[in-house]
């Protein structure tokens, strides 16, 4: 199973919330690169799905017309 982003938006999470009660700018900095990391592994697994999807049902069309 792969976690599709969400360890990285976790991660990013802990270290802009700890940057920022420790006023400590790169940490925080460091916590937004890594959610936009998990959202974009987000985003590109969604991407995957909906062409898996798409394939499919190519796939069955052209099964059907045989």
């Amino acid at each position: 199973m792969t976690d599709k982003g969400f360890t990285d938006k976790v991660k990013g999470k802990v270290k802009e919330v700890t940057g920022d009660m420790t006023n400590d700018q790169e940490l925080k900095a460091e916590g937004l690169i890594d959610q936009g990391k998990g959202k974009l592994k987000e985003v590109a697994n969604d991407i995957k799905d909906a062409a898996e999807e798409v394939t499919d049902k190519v796939k069955d069309k052209f099964e059907h017309k045989k």
